[in-house]
Parts: C-alpha cells; sequence; structure tokens
C-alpha cells in the first residue's frame, strides 16, 4: 500500500510561555496579524505613486492585502511550534488560518472589480485566472462542512429539503470526506503563487514604487516559503511514531474506541492534546485528527472515534489488529491545569475524549473543585467508569445528562448548579459548535470571564 507523507511536530521539551508583559500569549498571534494588515495598507497609501488612477491603484492595494493575508494563512498550516505557542494550540491557529484565507479570497472581489490593468500581460490574466478559480474553490469547501451555522432556520431547512436532489447529492459525493479535502487543501501554495506572479507581472504600480514592489516580494516569499517548507522539507526532519493497531472495540453504535501499540518511542503528550493519526486500512492509509482518550501514563495510544460520514464511518469494518499506524504531534493546549480553582468541564457526545484523558491521568488529589457534566443521547458508555473514578476524587462531581430522558442540558442549569461566583470559574467545553457557541455567549453574559472559557476545537478545516 501507498506510502503516508509524514507531516508532524513535536512538543518542545520546556514548557512553552503563556504571557508577555501586559500580553497573553494567545492573543499576540491574532494581534500581530491585525498589526500587520492595518500597516501594510497605510503604507500602500502613503507610497500611493504621483498619477496612479485612485480606483486602480485601491483595486491594487486589495490584492496587495489578499497576498498579504494568504501568506499568513500558509505561515499558520506550517504546523511549527513557534505558531502553536502564540495563538495558544494549533487548533486556533487553524481557526486564523481560515479567517485570514477566507478574507483574502474575499478581497479578491473589489480587486478584480477595480485594478483592470489594460497593459496586463497574457501569462497575467492566466495565472490570475487560475489563482482566484482555485481559492474560490477553497473557500467553498472550507464553508460548506459549517453551512448550518451560518444560515437562518428557515433557509437551513430549505437547503435540506434541496439536500435529496440528486444533483446535490452527487455533488456532496464527490466533494465528502476529508481526505478528498485535504488533497485539494495542499494545493492552496499553487494558487496563492498564481496570483502573486500574476501581481508582480500586472501591477502598475510597482514599477513607479519600487518599495511597493519589494515589500510584496517580501510577504509572498515568506508565505511561499513556508507552504514549500511544509510539502517538500518537513517531513525529513520531523520525527513521527510508529504504532500498531492493538485492539478496535465498539463501546456504543456510533462510537469506536482504538488502542494503538508503540513500536519504539511513544508519543509523550498531555492530557487533552490531540495528534495526526495516520492508519493503514483495507482501503489504503487514511489520516485524520483525533483527541487522545487515554492515560498519558499508558505506553497504549487510545482513540475513541465516533462516525462523522467520512472514513471514519467505515473504521470497525476496514483496520484490524495488527495494521501499521503513524502517529504525528501532540498538538492543543486543552489543559485543566490552565483554569482557576473552580472548574466547570461540559462534555457532549465525542467531546468527552480529551476529559477523558483527564481523568484517566488523574494522580494523587485533584486539587481543584470541578463540576463535570456528561451530556449524551442515551446513557454514557462511559458513565460507570467515570462515576468510578469520582469516587476517588470528593472535589469532582459528576452530571450525567441523558437527553432522551431530562432533556437538553443548558447553560442556565450548569451555572445553578454551581456554588461558585461565575467571575471564578474557568470552563472547559468539547462537543458539537453550535451548542459550544451558546454556552459560550450565556457564560460570558453571566460574567464568566472570557480569558476562562475554553474549548476542544475539532475542524481543522
Amino acid at each position: 500500500m501507498k506510502e503516508p507523507r509524514f507531516l508532524v511536530v513535536p512538543q518542545p521539551g520546556a514548557k512553552p510561555l503563556t504571557s508577555l508583559p501586559g500580553v497573553p500569549l494567545r492573543r499576540l498571534g491574532p494581534t500581530v496579524i491585525i498589526i500587520l494588515a492595518a500597516a501594510y495598507a497605510l503604507y500602500w497609501l502613503l507610497a500611493r505613486p504621483a498619477g496612479e488612477p485612485a480606483a486602480g491603484y485601491v483595486g491594487q492595494l486589495f490584492g496587495g492585502e489578499s497576498i498579504l493575508l494568504l501568506s499568513i494563512a500558509l505561515v499558520l498550516i506550517s504546523t511549527l511550534p513557534q505558531v502553536e505557542h502564540v495563538f495558544g494550540g494549533i487548533d486556533h491557529a487553524a481557526i486564523w488560518h481560515r479567517r485570514a484565507a477566507i478574507t483574502g479570497t474575499v478581497l479578491l472581489l473589489p480587486h478584480i472589480e477595480l485594478a483592470a490593468n489594460p497593459e496586463a500581460t497574457s501569462v497575467g490574466k492566466t495565472l490570475a485566472v487560475i489563482g482566484i478559480s482555485g481559492l474560490a474553490a477553497l473557500m467553498a469547501w472550507a464553508i460548506l462542512p459549517r453551512w448550518r451555522t451560518m444560515v437562518p432556520a428557515r433557509v437551513r431547512d430549505l437547503v435540506l429539503g434541496l439536500g435529496s436532489a440528486r444533483p446535490v447529492r452527487l455533488v456532496a459525493r464527490l466533494l465528502g470526506g476529508y481526505e478528498r479535502w485535504r488533497g485539494f487543501h495542499r494545493l492552496t501554495g499553487i494558487f496563492v503563487a498564481a496570483g502573486f506572479f500574476h501581481g508582480l507581472l500586472d501591477a502598475s504600480a510597482f514599477d513607479a514604487a519600487p518599495g511597493l514592489r519589494w515589500s510584496y516580494v517580501a510577504i509572498g516569499g515568506v508565505g511561499l516559503a513556508f507552504y514549500a517548507y511544509r510539502e517538500l522539507l518537513a517531513r525529513h526532519f520531523l520525527p513521527h511514531h510508529d504504532y500498531q493497531v492493538d485492539q478496535v472495540k465498539a463501546v456504543a453504535p456510533d462510537l469506536v474506541e482504538l488502542s494503538l501499540a508503540p513500536l519504539g518511542k511513544p508519543l509523550d503528550f498531555r492530557p487533552g492534546q490531540f495528534a495526526m493519526i495516520y492508519l493503514e486500512t483495507k482501503q489504503g492509509w487514511q489520516r485524520h485528527p483525533f483527541s487522545m482518550s487515554g492515560s498519558a501514563r499508558d505506553q497504549h495510544l487510545r482513540i475513541t472515534v465516533k462516525a462523522l460520514g467520512d472514513h471514519t464511518t467505515r473504521l470497525p469494518d476496514v483496520v484490524q489488529p495488527g495494521m501499521p499506524a503513524v502517529v504525528g504531534g501532540p498538538y492543543g493546549r486543552f489543559d485543566r491545569h490552565r483554569g482557576t480553582e473552580h472548574q466547570v468541564w461540559i462534555a457532549a457526545g465525542v467531546g468527552i475524549t480529551p476529559f477523558l484523558s483527564w481523568l484517566r491521568s488523574l494522580e494523587g488529589d485533584l486539587r481543584e473543585s470541578v463540576h463535570f457534566f456528561v451530556t449524551s443521547a442515551g446513557p454514557s458508555p462511559f458513565a460507570a467508569e467515570i462515576t468510578s473514578i469520582a469516587k476517588d476524587y470528593p472535589s469532582l462531581t459528576v452530571h450525567l445528562v441523558d437527553t432522551a430522558v431530562d432533556g437538553r442540558l443548558t447553560p442556565e442549569q450548569v451555572l445553578a448548579a454551581v456554588d461558585s461566583p461565575p467571575r471564578k470559574l474557568s470552563v472547559f467545553m468539547g462537543g458539537p459548535d453550535p451548542m459550544l457557541r451558546q454556552f459560550r455567549r450565556t457564560f460570558r453574559s453571566a460574567g464568566v470571564r472570557t480569558a476562562n472559557i475554553h474549548r476542544e476545537y475539532f475542524q481543522w478545516r
């Protein structure tokens, strides 16, 4: 079978900084992005050459800003540890990658409308079409998986009704699956390069203002250099960990737990982190990010997988003991030790996986006072294990919510069950995105500090 391409990053040995004087380290990355975008726009406005038409120049400015943001997006998916630190985890860096890429692509609309150059080269025009078409397709593919959270309920019902049409089902089949998305997503740098060279060839402002040209070259060059590093060099320098499947266990009708045995040095991770896992299956190598659900002290690596509609649906049928696996990472900063003395944990569905790792890794006393809410459609398959662990920790209170019997858990119910003031609470959440967004809004309104609300992000797309 075809071997996977390894693109993994080890955790540095030293514990990373969490803050700088006056600025939490996890906010440094987003702050730098905003400052860079604003400063670059200001530089374009100040460096406008005499005689350059205003509308055309503004259109070129939008093109320059687009290349800046797209280059930043390429840096953010380089998986370098330094990038992870200044965003509070690679999952948060991935969110800003998506924001920068989508914003950069949207800025191409006014660029196309305003920056027409009658002396544009045929090569430049061709490169522009390639870049814009590819980036537009990537943006649409990034938005489609989460369209339900972006449209009103009435429109959502209409779209769901159209979803049964044969053409729609055909498109969904062609675009469905993590592997197809990942393969196309790896072409991002090619499309950015096409747009970058289009700008070098056709931007009239560069002829009269060399400073604009060289700043543009520096910005685009950095992004493309990071892309080349990730695609061509990273796998030769960064280690990976070899495992084999030891056990495949169904813990619920749509939930499977895999146990992976190390074939060499095991992965060293902190409870709550996730890894990029390559699995050899009967249908070839598959790649997906999974949270570790086992103890960090265990030599075997345990992951809990829910059927999500892509290859994870078929795992019980296509994965067998003895099959090889490769693990890269770990990633993420979902760490209960970042919380305050009074904590709330909320796990919905497969969002329970990092919390299982926390519980299974507990050593000695649990110093924090914790209320752990576990909500699931039907009895949680981990209820017995969780309550058994809780017996050894008096400061851990478990609330099991069966939505089929008790109804959906609400943030108001959580706050009512906790006897600590909201300003002293830290909240850790894992579960469906719409639910966690609602909980976050309510907790903030109730007085929980924004910096004390933590969630795990599952979607790297």
